[in-house]
Formats: structure tokens, sequence, C-alpha cells
């Protein structure tokens, strides 16, 4: 019986998948995250400092996006200021060792190098996931490894530990990070998701103001300062990137809600350009990036951050980017827990609503989801939505 119902599910997922791709005749991206951070997805926590469980595990990962009709991974390479690829700028990532360190005495092999030639060998592109201003997780200390020059520019926010953007010493930093894996490896991108200022706390304010009163570059409002500071930094990583590889491309992965809209009932706790200072229309605007996944993690009907309205905004406003969207497998949901965590994830059709509304909006090329581990789970129940699809 349980393996009738994975076979099952496996074959909805490849209907699901392939659905957009066959109604409108043409490849569109269809991708997934690999969040490393934690050992959320990859390594396990089993695999940590053994390469050969490290190894089996990826190869079982690429195997299983490739028969589900991935054509990309979104592997996170730099965490939190450390590394998931030979780097002598930044130590060795803790998830893959259990300690951060130097490269040369813990690590046997390259991890990014190992994932390139499995993914390209299966014709996946890897995309590489920056976090350019985290440098630890919640109540982790600053790392001795950490660099000097990022300790002088370091701030503690919600007992988590920072980059201040708005130190040109950050800025370049990233740049040079960047740089160094772009002119090294053969990737397809460079990507960065929606953490750039720190997801405010209510009654913490940002311990940023030595920083902007020592150099507010003519700006009186310290949010515009904010703003123009993450701006500068993606303007310079496109050109970066750029100079160095033209094919590379630069995506972002911003949160689901640019502002907040009374007139479209868009109302969400934050927002991007408020709270997180990312004024991600003005980068689509003005071509600084390639792509854009605005991570839509609701469910279609969602009071204030309705999925249909907000895929229907993006498609709206993204001047001619390529418009992929994020979906969130990690949501669905034994009925058990229905009532407590939302009834439209219990029975596994919501996505394949999502799907069927992301192909009837031209703008929408493709889809990523968070992250692979849920994503090759097969929640029970998940197979109740090939009834919605046959129908």
């Amino acid at each position: 019986m349980k393996t009738s119902r994975t076979i099952l599910v496996l074959c909805f997922w490849i209907v699901c998948l392939t659905f957009p791709l066959l109604s409108r005749g043409e490849e569109r991206f269809r991708g997934a995250w690999i969040a490393t951070v934690a050992n959320i997805d990859w390594p396990s926590q089993e695999a940590v400092g053994n390469t050969l469980q490290q190894q089996s595990e990826m190869i079982f990962l690429l195997d299983s996006l490739q028969s589900l009709g991935m054509n990309a991974i979104i592997f996170q390479v730099r965490p939190t200021a450390d590394a998931l690829y030979y780097s002598e700028l930044e130590p060795v990532s803790l998830w893959l060792t259990g300690e951060t360190g130097s490269w040369g005495t813990q690590m046997p092999y390259d991890p990014l190098e190992f994932v390139l030639h499995e993914a390209h060998a299966r014709g996946i592109e890897v995309h590489v996931w920056l976090n350019p201003y985290r440098l630890t997780l919640k109540d982790y200390p600053l790392p001795e490894s950490t660099a000097q020059i990022l300790k002088a520019c370091a701030f503690q926010y919600n007992n988590q530990w920072y980059l201040d953007p708005g130190k040109e010493d950050t800025q370049a930093w990233i740049c040079m990070v960047v740089s160094d894996i772009v002119s090294r490896y053969d990737i397809d991108a460079i990507h960065m998701d929606d953490y750039f200022y720190p997801y405010p706390v209510k009654g913490q304010p940002l311990p940023d103001r030595d920083t902007y009163d020592a150099n507010p570059r003519g700006f009186s409002d310290i949010n515009d300062w904010r703003r123009d500071n993450v701006n500068t930094i993606i303007r310079e990583l496109h050109t970066v990137i750029h100079s160095l590889k033209p094919e590379v491309q630069f995506g972002i992965s911003p949160f689901g809600v640019y502002r907040n809209d009374s007139t479209l009932g868009i109302q969400a706790g934050m927002t991007n350009y408020d709270d997180l200072y990312a004024d991600i229309v003005l980068w689509m605007k003005e071509g600084w990036i390639d792509y854009v996944v605005p991570q839509l993690y609701w469910e279609i009907g969602r009071k204030g951050v309705d999925y249909a309205t907000l895929a229907h905004w993006w498609a709206d406003n993204s001047y001619g980017c390529r418009l992929y969207i994020g979906l969130a497998p990690y949501r669905l949901i034994d009925r058990p827990n229905a009532k407590q965590k939302g009834a439209a994830w219990a029975t596994g059709n919501e996505i394949m609503r999502q799907l069927r509304l992301n192909d009837s909006i031209p703008e929408i090329q493709g889809e990523c989801f968070y992250s692979t581990r849920p994503l090759l789970r097969n929640p029970r129940h998940l197979c109740d939505s090939i009834m919605l699809f046959d129908k």
C-alpha cells in the first residue's frame, strides 16, 4: 500500500511540474532550493564531516529532482559568511564539518565543484545562493575564524550578527566574494534571497544610527539611506558578475510583498520596501537583476496576502524581468493539523491550483520550490489532487 501510494504521488508530481511545460510548448524554469544552513536539505546532520555520505546524499537529491523534471537548483553556498566551496576568503561552513575553520585542513573535496559536475551532467543548472549580510544564526556567537574586516563591520540585532550594509567595507567584501565565485566556477547564476536588512522586531531599532550619522551621503531620511545601501550593492554586483561572465545570471527571491496596497487588499505584516529596505521594483526597472522569484508562500484566497492577487501584481510590475514564482511544498500538511495550519494545505491540491493559475499568466515563466526535502517527502494525501487535475 505504501509503495503504491509513493508511486502515485511521484506520478502526480511529474504531471504537475510538466503541466505548464506541455501547455505552452516551451521550457519553463523549474527549480528547487537546496538549503544548507542548519542542515535543512543537505547535508544531513548524520553526514556532517563524512565526504562519501555527503556526496551520496547529493546524488540522491539530484537524481530525484531530475526525475521530477527539474532543470535548476538554487544551492546555498554561503549561509553565514562561510563557504561550501573552496575559499581563501571565508572559512569552511559549520554545516559541512561541524566547526568552522580553514579549508586546507578540514575538507577533502570541494562541494560546489562536485555539485556543478553532477548537476550539469543531468542537464540541471546550478544557481549559487549567497546570503550577503548574515554572519550568524540567532543565539550563535561570532566565530573566531570570521575575518577581522567583517568583525569591524558587524552589528548584533535580535541576538544575531549581521554585516552593516551602510559600511563601504561590507559592500567591497561582498563584491569580492561574488567575484571570486564567478571567476573560478562554471556556475549558471548568482542568487540572493530576502535576507537584506534583518527582519524587524518590535521595540528593537536597528543599531546603525552611528553609521548613518558618520556618512549620510546627503540623505535626510535614514530609511531612504538604508534602501540606497542595498541598491548600491545590487547595482555593483550586477556590474561585477556581467563584467566577468556576461552569461552568468543574477537573481533575487524577495519576500512576497513589495509594499502594502489597500486598494488591492494587500496587507502583510512587513514588506520588502518599508521593512527590509529592498527596492526590488527599482532593481527590475533598472535591469540590475536578470530574474526575480517572489516567495509567494500563501494560499489562494488568504486574506491580506492572497496568492492570486500577488501573482498578478508581480506579473504587472516585473518590467520585463524574467519572473518565476517561489512555491511552498513545506506547507503541505496532514489533515489532523489542518485547522491549526491552514485547511488549504491539507489535501495537497493547493500547489496544483497555483501551478494552473501561473500557467494562465503569460509573464510567469516558471516556478521554484522551497525546499528540496519537503518537495521529495511525498506528504500524505498529496495524491488527492490527482482527482482535481483529472477534472
